[in-house]
């Protein structure tokens, strides 16, 4: 035999114990004999198989292995097998998160088999702990994640690989000649993982979608939609099954509806809105009171449970808003059109009407389908000019804040609604507030576009009190409706929207962070917390760590998601909570609709199960589209700074971690990198108690939350990554 033949086989042989118990316990369910297991091992010879022979009986002795049947084994079962989520840390080693374990537990990238980031696996425990850390290996993936990726291909001759975009996909994907679909090298594509055979380093995939050149807009944004699974066109089937419905208003429909359409009643939306899915009417009641009414676009009268259309709006779950266009949920026939509260036109609605008194005290409610006539169309900007010149006896709104851009004149029974209405809303917001709300009102960064989608400049968008008029009355709604089902006995099954108080891990590290600004919260009791970050959130307005503190606020809170089980909602201090006010863009909101009606009909409560699955369905897809929604402002700030890359900017320290420090531009919120190694003054070391990096030789420190002036060293518009060069600290670099 020849030696490096012999030499192999011996290495096989001599941690056969070990080798034998990891083939049982990749498959610990099924018995091997050993002819099963000298396959599996590739060892045909006499020898070998009885060498394999007197292992099995050598595990059997000390109690590994089972005998199960005769000359079949089985690993002795153990309580050392979780099933849990996929992390995948640096440099493809990962961890196992299990619900009902406190630690997560640390795997090796050679004892990964095969699993990726967010698979659903099962894990075995080593008993032994190295470092303080639980370590395992995966046996068996049971529900992968994600078969679909979105990465860069490289054509070779007779194949191609895919370098996948994700960081925390650590393997490219190779691609036979026959199944690149027409990619040509260098091209963005999308791949199906197909198969990922035992011996091969990589998957095989075929690419399934051509996205473009990296780089080119179109490219980049298809890219962001494809590598969260998003879609960015309808089906024809769907499309053709929207156009064919009957979107007339009928007289028999109206016959069963609350016909409101003489009272006066407006939307208010941003300028550049083509859904209007919520209007308010308003009128005076002889008693002194005011019955206002939330009426919302009913979707669920032209979207109907087991239809194309209804499966595809379930599946999106979510219309996506990207900084250049809308994915919408519904085809534009229903969301632009039939289910839009335009000017002027008749709409059915699903509405919620309150008799309020001038204290902004509910007297009455009634929830049922209407029909309702919009009077009138206003953009945020108009209605605030209205609340914020209530002395105008003209109720002029000028050309250059108007739709139109041509400056008109608003009916005063129109303004006195708008004015009264604002003042009623400020009085809830008061009352929430007091129960313990906390105000978010983050800024949000928008950008001025040129007719091919390039990012001529940045703006704020700030929520004034138009936009608050608007979410009050959205957020009674919401309320009403949740507690009118929730409070019902015996108990029904419904969609409720929950937020759980902050995580006590997170709050303490918020707090180490604020108290370097001079802040701090008072976490004595809910109540206090919700308090003094009001205050936190008040006292930074306008301050150079604002954009900071606001993200750091969010991500210490828990995050709202849609559940059967109702357990409140912590940010805005609501006993119950649902989503009622926007179905057009929201699938729990169709399901809202859906369910009060029933309710309303006298039916019987709902499957929850069928239901408790509906709402991780459109939670989880929230959350890819949040991300979604993220990357491609990220995009769009790479963009803009591409085009400025000999200006001077002004930061903020955002982040400081031991290969650099993040700073985020005070005049647009781009967030970059000034890597470590590029600091050529000093050699710099990371102290993580202090938030800083701190020069060996000059004892120079950049730490969180200092005011920096750097330049972009390179702007990645593929990987949406800015790198800047440090120029110094601004009371050093500017005097």
């Amino acid at each position: 035999m020849p030696k490096h033949k012999r030499k192999k086989k011996n290495n096989k042989i001599e941690n056969l114990s070990q080798t034998i118990l990891n083939i049982l316990r990749k498959d610990h369910s099924q018995a091997f004999n050993y002819k099963q297991i000298a396959a599996k091992l590739q060892l045909d010879d006499p020898s070998s198989r009885n060498q394999i022979v007197k292992k099995l009986k050598d595990l059997q002795g000390k109690g590994s292995i089972q005998e199960i049947e005769r000359g079949k084994y089985i690993l002795t079962p153990s309580q050392n097998y979780y099933t849990g989520k996929v992390d995948i840390a640096g440099r493809g080693q990962g961890y196992i998160i299990v619900e009902d374990l406190e630690d997560d537990i640390y795997v090796k990238s050679k004892n990964l088999n095969k699993a990726l980031n967010g698979d659903i696996v099962e894990v075995y425990v080593f008993k032994r702990k190295k470092g303080g850390k639980t370590e395992g290996e995966v046996t068996k993936i049971l529900e992968r994640k994600r078969t679909e990726f979105v990465g860069t291909i490289q054509v070779q001759e007779n194949f191609a690989f895919v370098d996948v975009t994700d960081y925390k996909m650590y393997t490219d994907i190779f691609v036979p000649k026959n199944k690149i679909n027409g990619a040509k090298n260098g091209e963005k594509v999308l791949v199906a993982m197909e198969e990922w055979p035992e011996k091969a380093d990589s998957p095989y995939g075929k690419v399934i979608k051509v996205l473009g050149m990296p780089g080119e807009h179109n490219t980049e944004i298809h890219s962001i939609l494809a590598q969260y699974g998003l879609p960015y066109e309808f089906p024809k089937e769907v499309e053709d099954f929207a156009n064919k419905i009957d979107t007339s208003i009928k007289a028999s429909e109206i016959k069963k509806r609350r016909d409101m359409r003489d009272v006066l009643t407006f939307t208010i939306d941003p300028k550049d809105a083509k859904d209007f899915d919520d209007a308010l009417s308003f009128e005076k009641l002889e008693n002194g009171n005011y019955e206002i009414g939330i009426h919302i676009a009913d979707v669920s009268h032209y979207v109907k449970p087991g239809t194309e259309l209804d499966d595809e709006a379930y599946e999106r779950a979510t219309s996506v808003y990207l900084v250049d266009r809308v994915v919408p949920m519904l085809p534009e026939i229903l969301s632009n059109n039939a289910c839009s509260l335009r000017p002027n036109e008749e709409k059915y609605t699903f509405s919620a009407v309150f008799e309020i008194t001038p204290k902004a005290e509910v007297k009455k409610q009634w929830f049922g389908r209407t029909v309702t006539y919009s009077d009138a169309r206003f953009a945020y900007e108009e209605a605030q000019h209205i609340i914020e010149n209530p002395k105008d006896e003209t109720h002029t709104i000028p050309s250059k804040i108007s739709i139109t851009d041509k400056e008109y004149t608003v009916k005063p029974e129109i303004v006195e609604a708008i004015l009264e209405m604002d003042r009623l809303a400020k009085t809830l917001r008061t009352k929430r507030m007091r129960a313990g709300a906390i105000s978010f009102d983050k800024v949000e960064v928008k950008f001025i576009l040129d007719e091919n989608n390039n990012p001529e400049g940045v703006y704020f968008k700030e929520s004034k009190d138009a936009n608050k008029l608007i979410e009050e009355f959205m957020l009674l709604a919401n309320r009403s409706v949740a507690e009118f089902i929730g409070k019902q006995e015996p108990k029904k099954t419904f969609v409720y929207r929950i937020h759980d108080e902050p995580d006590d891990e997170k709050i303490a590290a918020l707090e180490n962070i604020i108290k370097r600004f001079g802040y701090k919260l008072n976490t004595k009791d809910r109540h206090s917390t919700a308090q003094s970050m009001n205050k936190l959130l008040k006292d930074v307005q306008g301050k150079k760590e604002q954009n900071l503190i606001d993200t750091l606020a969010i991500r210490s809170m828990s995050k709202a998601m849609y559940t059967t089980h109702n357990i409140g909602h912590y940010g805005l201090a609501f006993d119950y909570y649902t989503h009622f006010t926007s179905p057009i863009r929201r699938y729990p909101d169709v399901m809202v609709h859906r369910l009060l009606q029933h309710y309303l009909d006298g039916g019987k409560s709902a499957k929850e199960e069928e239901y408790e699955e509906k709402c991780g369905h459109s939670s989880d897809m929230e959350n890819l589209a949040t991300n979604a929604e993220r990357d491609s402002i990220k995009y769009m700030q790479v963009k803009y700074m591409q085009d400025h890359q000999d200006q001077e900017f002004l930061g903020v320290i955002s982040g400081v971690t031991e290969w650099g420090i993040y700073v985020e531009i005070i005049s647009n919120k781009c967030e970059g990198m000034v890597r470590l190694q590029d600091l050529n003054d000093d050699r710099y070391e990371f102290d993580r108690e202090e938030y800083a990096v701190i020069g060996q030789r000059t004892k120079n420190v950049y730490q969180l939350g200092d005011e920096v002036y750097v330049k972009v060293k390179n702007a990645d518009l593929v990987k949406k990554h800015l790198d800047f060069t440090m120029l110094g600290h601004r009371k050093d670099y500017k005097n």
